[in-house]
């Protein structure tokens, strides 16, 4: 044993780095598995939807694993976007034209050759993707091929400007205004009138969402809906972005993509905007200022802010509506997430996890493929078109039954 220990001693004294190696291992382990690892914290005051939780989502009951080498927040949000597989997914394009004459671009994966429904009942996810992405963003394709193996249909609702249409008019989109959106419901409704409806919406795509469910109320035409790593509070979360770190690794890349999208269609706006001025805009909130809020009509950014914020909104939703948070996002700050008024009113149920990043939730050794993001939205989606009807909505809606196997 005396000769053990010795050769023990003599080994570290050999190769001084080893003890403090390990050491470190065992610290961070050990953080990770009490600090880290934790099961989410679930705000919903609404016992139908609780329980509807609990009896179909497994997932609300497990713990969060992120990915154990990169679960800081930053490393979460980089890695997902740099990491994740695309999935390849088939799609029809179909091109639609506003009141006002702007193009926006549907892109539908159809899923015709899945029999589990027949084509005019066939259950529909209506996707919306973040501030400058469209229906080839990887968080994307991962949803349209999830809901597919479930023998959905989904369609994918690209901004004006973004994923191959063209800018007709001088209007993009913001987090505000919810017309295109109303425009694109009516028109899947019109065109699928019996098949139930649920909208998924990530990043902006969920802000412009939540929004349209409560300006909507109870005429709302979606059966359900699904926000991702939305930024509740937008005064709180340009804060956060034009922290010293956060500056540099986003705000400044989405300010410069921004300037890009505008760049592109100089010739439609120069006669309405400030363009060399616009152009020089280096932050989210300079852009929004010199030319979001004034193509929108607000009187400055901060009108806009306060009309596109949707924490104080949560007591206007009228459908069930499950919204993904990580308490570490550097776009949503934890302090800014409406816990509380999920607590207090109905029809929503906030998912918070301790870690995740913004629209991260990477988890596994070498996260390439799905993750927890993904587990929520397709337990969700699969129970409210199979259980909604009954366990979910108060009023008789439409059946949706499956084709006889």
């Amino acid at each position: 044993m005396v000769t053990y220990l010795q050769n023990t001693l003599n080994f570290c004294k050999e190769n001084p780095t080893l003890p403090f190696l390990a050491t470190a291992s065992v610290v961070y382990l050990t953080y990770y598995l009490f600090s880290v690892v934790k099961k989410p914290l679930i705000a919903c005051k609404d016992k139908r939807l609780w329980n509807f939780l609990n009896k179909h989502c497994p997932v609300a009951a497990e713990k969060y694993w992120p990915t154990f080498w990169c679960f800081e927040s930053r490393a979460q949000t980089i890695l997902r976007a740099l990491l994740q597989s695309k999935p390849s997914v088939q799609y029809h394009s179909e091109f639609i034209y506003t009141v006002d004459g702007g193009q926006i671009k549907l892109d539908w994966a159809e899923n015709n050759e899945n029999k589990r429904y027949t084509e005019d009942i066939r259950p529909t996810v209506l996707l919306l993707p973040g501030l400058t992405g469209s229906s080839n963003e990887s968080y994307i394709l991962h949803m349209v091929t999830e809901a597919q193996n479930l023998g959905y249909r989904c369609v994918v609702f690209n901004n004006r400007g973004i994923g191959g249409s063209r800018l007709l008019t001088p209007r993009t989109y913001c987090a505000a205004n919810t017309e295109d959106l109303t425009f694109v419901v009516d028109h899947v409704k019109s065109k699928y009138p019996n098949a139930p409806l649920l909208g998924t919406g990530v990043s902006l795509g969920g802000m412009i969402l939540f929004n349209y469910l409560a300006k909507t109320g109870k005429n709302c035409k979606l059966v359900a809906g699904v926000c991702v790593s939305v930024a509740w509070n937008v005064f709180e979360s340009v804060l956060s972005l034009e922290q010293p770190l956060n500056l540099f690794l986003f705000n400044r890349t989405l300010a410069q993509t921004l300037t890009e999208l505008a760049r592109k269609n100089i010739d439609m706006f120069e006669h309405h905007f400030d363009m060399e001025h616009v152009l020089k805009s280096s932050t989210i909130r300079e852009f929004d200022e010199r030319f979001t809020a004034k193509m929108f009509g607000y009187p400055s950014w901060e009108a806009y802010y306060e009309e596109a914020c949707i924490h104080q909104k949560v007591h206007a939703v009228e459908v069930p509506v499950l919204c993904l948070n990580a308490s570490d996002d550097p776009f949503s700050p934890s302090h800014a997430i409406p816990v509380n008024d999920a607590n207090n009113h109905d029809n929503i149920a906030l998912v918070v996890t301790s870690h995740g990043g913004h629209i991260g939730f990477l988890e596994g050794l070498f996260p390439r493929h799905t993750n927890y993001m993904y587990r929520w939205f397709t337990q969700f989606v699969d129970s409210v078109f199979q259980h909604g009807d009954k366990e979910l909505h108060d009023c008789d809606n439409k059946n949706v039954k499956e084709i006889p196997q």
